[in-house]
Order: C-alpha cells, then structure tokens, then sequence
C-alpha cells in the first residue's frame, strides 16, 4: 500500500463522479483496458467535503463499468489504482453480475473508513490480487521547505542541514508512474545512490511528455490575442500613468524636501522596472507563439516590445528556443549551465581533487559576485554568451570553428555569423540589431532634447532594474540544491524539463510579472501555453510529475530573494554522486566549498 496527499485533486474527483471525460477528454470506458498493463484512476469524493462514498455511487459512469464487463482477454496482468479520499466506504454489493466480481468483492469486503487521503495501488489478474509493494525508502533531509506531493519517508532524517533548519520531503522521489517498487530496486542497483545537494535521494522521472499533454485541459491551450493586447494595454497604461504622476507631482513646488523627491523617484524606477519586466514576459510569450495563434502577430509584437527593451528579439528567442530544447543538458543547453568540478577548480586556481578541503568561500566575495551578476548578468550574456554552453565547435555548418564564449570570441547575439545561429536566421539577426538601433535612435533624442540626467532616471534606471529581474528569476529557475543537470547520453527532454523549479513572488509575481516565476515548470514542458493559463495547467501536471515537481513557496517575494544569496552558497559547481554507477554517473548535482548540504567527492590527487 502506498500513501500520498491527493486532496488537490478535487475538480478531478467531481469530473469522474459525474461521468465526464477525464483530463484529455477521451473515454475511459473505451480506453481503460486498451493496453496490455493498463492503469486507470478513480476519485471518490463528494463536492464541498469530505463524505462517505458508496463503490456504488462510481460503478455508474462508464470508466466503473469497463472495470465490471473489460472486453475477454487473456489472464495478463491489469493494474488499477484506487485513490480513497478521507471517509470512504466500499460497498461490496456493487459487482455481483461482474466476472470481476470477486476481486472487486474482496477488495470491497475491507470496509475503508479512514482519517487521511490513501493511494491504494492493487493488481487485477484473472485469478488473484495482489498489493504492490511499500514505497523504497527515501534518505530524508533536514533544510528549507520546498513543496512536493509526498508524505514524510519513515527513515531517518540525515546529517545535512540548511539555513532553515526545518525537515522536507525530498522533491525528487518516485512519481506517480511509478506506482511499484518492483521496478525501481534494478533500476536503483544499475545507478546506484543518487543525492542532490540536501542530501536526499533522487529518481529520474519516468513519466512521458504524452501524459504531460494529455493531463492539461484543452482550452488551456487556447491563445486569444485580445488577451494578450489587453495584459499589454494594463502594462503601458501603468507605465504611462507613474510617469505621468512622477513628472507633474514629484517636483519643488509640490515636494520641496530634496531627499523625498529622490526617494519618490528612486520608487519611480523600481515600479516602472516591475511594469516593464511585465512587458518583457509578454514579448517572451510572443518568442514561444503564446500570445496569439498567428505567427506574424506574435514575432511582430514581440519584435517591437523587445526592441523598445533593448532586447534582440528573434536573436534571443532562436537561443532561448534552443534552452528549451536542451534544458538540464550539459552539452547543449543555453544560459545558466552550472560549471563542472574541473572548470570550477581551474577559475579559482586549484587542482580538481583539492576541492573538498577547500576553505569556504567568504560571504563577502558571494555576495559581490551577486551583486555584479544582478548588474552586468543580461547584457553580458548577450554579448559574450556567458553561463552557455560553450560547444561551439559542433555547429553543424562549422560556424563554431575558431569561436569562443567572452569579450571579442565572436559567439554573440548581435552577429548573424554567431554560431548560436544557422545561416537561414541570418536576417532575422539583422532585423533584431534593426529593433536596436531604432531604439537607440529614439534614446539619443531624448538625451539631446531633455538631458542625460532625466534619460537616466526615465529609461536606463529601469533598464536595470529589468535587467535585474531577469538574471535574478532565469537563476533560479534553474539553480536549486534540489535539480540534477544529465550529460548528453543521459538527457532526455522529460527529464530536462523537469531539471527547474516554480518559485513564489506574492502579487508582483503573479500580476505585474505574468506568473513567470510561478509557473515555470509548465513553461519548460509545453511554452506554446500563455501565462493567463498557466496556474491551471500548473495544477494538472502536478499529478502526473509527481515528487519530481518541485516548488519553492516559503515566505513568498522575501523567501525568492533570500533563495537568491542561498543558492549561490549552495550551488557552485556539479558532478556525479559519490555512490552513482552505471547511467547514474551522467546525473549531475551541485556541490559546494562551503560545508553546506552533502561534501564534495574526494578524490585522489593524480600521480605525475
């Protein structure tokens, strides 16, 4: 018997009650016994509470009567999974004309009336049933909250504590697809012990990107531009109205106190940051084909808002495309690809193997790294493509040869013969650096009409503050103590996508930034879904990832910035875990110098 929290599920439950489709709308009468193994999910629940439900009240939509009359087969092996939500009675008498029956009959003959949501998994055979086995059991860890689905593992809690000091579930524990254990322990002897940084024992994902789709309502899918123009209306009309405000109110004659007016102004700049950083998400979702259904609508919307933000738009969204095709990948993937054990040791100056005795690196010198990050982090990746990969050799039309990631190594988002790019986006290319030079243009007035010092405070002070935003959500979306990265033989796109991590910023978040922090999980799985759909779409996968969806919601805008400073203590370079063998070895997780969370491998010095 295994057990886990499934309450979220309830619109599902109500669905099911009511003999509707369930999540992709296909009929579970027809398809349930369709696959030799296959599985299938009843939710027992009673709309507005928790009520006690009859077998009864679920045999009569179709999915209980394909259970009841499944079409002659062979004695293969049919897997069920029953999900029994709080105060739950089967009733036994609901099956007697079934050549089921008995099975049902016996399972039914345990009259379940219980405190706590159970995940009850059993196996149908012609002739017996039979319990899977119990979960294997997790290596618990001691650091700060990160939700997951799971309840708590029985065994016992590790050494490796964190800055909040408080017990979580490890996120990366099997997930719903894996409803047996009796897969999981060749798996487990083939790639040893995996841990992630907290200590806690990872699974790779083995769901599929089809059960992905397949979980997310259909109209979740649906992009209106209308929509889309109005989130874009809301956000100009928010930019103008605090210019506006600032410009005619925050003057001598209103507020003769200097230094309140430059407090107000600073203000200025951090809220029109906000505003325009939310216009920056919509041109991404542009990137992605999620603003409208057409082609042309969205790269010209998206052409214009990234180029009025300094942004190469078509540059930018090709390389970004290419992060998503390759997240996690060691190899291939874009922005924010973490340093290896042996590129790490060569920047600060010591041998690989030096690494685990290493004194910790000072507080100071991460917070200054930062600081610089936060500054020069964006631009400086468009222009010297640093945090990508730098593979650049293996450009299939030999772009790459000669090329490098840094200052004047010709690896760029500004020149068409980038190796970022292949020869047919060369003109978009161009057509970005025309989107840039236009705006340049309009800047260039603007310091000669009103000064450089009102430029400063209308325009390139915000532009920082975007530039902020973005370095500081793309880093944490992707660096956690929590997340694998694979090499190139052991990546896939599932298991990539599922390498990031859903954050919570309150109201800014979510309204002014478009959920870009919140639900970014979803992004990485299907980015062709706009952002007003994305909390829905969130919440359908979240049964199908399992414990391999990961989210960080503690203490909301202030837990984001403090995860800021902690995961660049925590997170400063990967490898493979001590104990991995076999594909184990090509899971990577981060490890640090500061004592924090498992040690680095020790490694022997090399001879010679």
């Amino acid at each position: 018997m295994r057990l886990r929290d499934e309450t979220q599920d309830s619109p599902e439950v109500d669905r099911v009650l009511a003999g509707s489709r369930f999540r992709s709308g296909s009929s579970l009468a027809s398809s349930a016994w369709a696959t030799t193994e296959a599985w299938g999910t009843i939710f027992l629940a009673a709309p507005g509470g928790l009520k006690a439900v009859s077998l009864l009240s679920f045999l009569c939509n179709p999915f209980a009567h394909s259970l009841c009359n499944p079409p002659k087969t062979s004695s293969r092996t049919r897997r069920l999974r029953l999900l029994v939500v709080p105060w739950v009675s089967l009733n036994k008498s609901c099956c007697t004309q079934s050549p089921h029956s008995s099975h049902l009959s016996r399972l039914s003959s345990l009259l379940i009336t219980i405190n706590s949501p159970i995940d009850l998994s059993f196996t149908l055979t012609t002739n017996t049933m039979a319990s899977t086995t119990a979960l294997p059991t997790q290596r618990g860890a001691v650091h700060r909250s990160v939700t997951d689905h799971s309840v708590a593992s029985s065994s016992a809690p590790s050494q490796v504590v964190s800055p909040a000091d408080s017990p979580r579930n490890s996120p990366s524990s099997t997930s719903l697809s894996s409803m047996g254990s009796v897969d999981e322990e060749p798996l487990k002897n083939q790639r040893g012990t995996l841990l992630d940084t907290y200590g806690n024992e990872f699974k790779i994902p083995d769901y599929t990107i089809k059960q992905i789709r397949e979980a997310i309502p259909a109209h979740c899918f649906e992009r209106s531009a209308a929509t889309g123009f109005y989130y874009i209306a809301r956000d100009i009309v928010c930019i103008a109205t605090t210019f506006i405000l600032c410009h005619n109110f925050v003057t001598p004659e209103y507020i003769p106190s200097t230094p309140v007016r430059a407090g107000l102004w600073a203000l200025y700049t951090v809220l029109q940051g906000l505003f325009a950083t939310g216009l920056w998400v919509i041109a991404h979702e542009c990137g992605h084909q999620a603003f409208s259904p057409s082609k042309t609508l969205n790269d010209t919307v998206g052409w214009v808002l990234h180029s009025a933000l300094l942004v190469p738009y078509f540059s930018w969204k090709i390389s970004h495309g290419k992060h998503h095709k390759a997240t996690g990948n060691m190899e291939r993937d874009m922005v924010f690809l973490p340093k290896t054990r042996e590129v790490y040791a060569g920047r600060v100056g010591h041998a690989i193997h030096e690494l685990s005795e290493l004194m910790e690196e000072t507080p100071i010198a991460t917070a200054t790294h930062m600081i610089l990050q936060q500054l020069f982090g964006w631009p400086l990746y468009l222009i010297t493509n640093v945090t990508g990969h730098i593979n650049h050799h293996k450009q299939t039309e030999g772009k790459g040869e000669g090329k490098r990631n840094g200052w004047f190594g010709g690896v760029n988002h500004f020149n068409p013969s980038s190796p970022l790019y292949e020869r047919k986006d060369e003109k978009l290319i161009l057509l970005s650096d025309v989107g840039l030079a236009l705006t340049c243009t309009a800047l260039y007035f603007i310091n000669q009409k009103f000064g450089f010092q009102n430029l400063l405070v209308w325009y390139l002070l915000p532009y920082l503050w975007v530039n902020h935003w973005l370095v500081a959500i793309t880093f944490l979306q992707h660096t956690d103590p929590s997340l694998p990265h694979y090499d190139a033989n052991t990546w896939t796109f599932t298991r990539g996508a599922a390498a990031t991590i859903d954050r919570e910023f309150g109201f800014i978040g979510r309204n002014l930034l478009h959920g870009i922090i919140e639900t970014h999980v979803l992004h990485h799985y299907i980015s062709t879904i706009p952002f007003y759909h994305a909390d829905e779409a969130t919440e359908a996968i979240k049964p199908i990832m399992g414990n391999h969806y990961r989210s960080d919601v503690k203490d909301g805008p202030v837990g984001f910035l403090k995860a800021m400073y902690s995961s660049a203590r925590w997170c400063q370079w990967v490898e493979p875990s001590e104990g991995a063998q076999g594909e184990g070895k090509g899971v990577l997780f981060f490890r640090n110098r500061n004592g924090l969370g498992v040690p680095p491998t020790k490694l022997a010095a090399k001879s010679g």
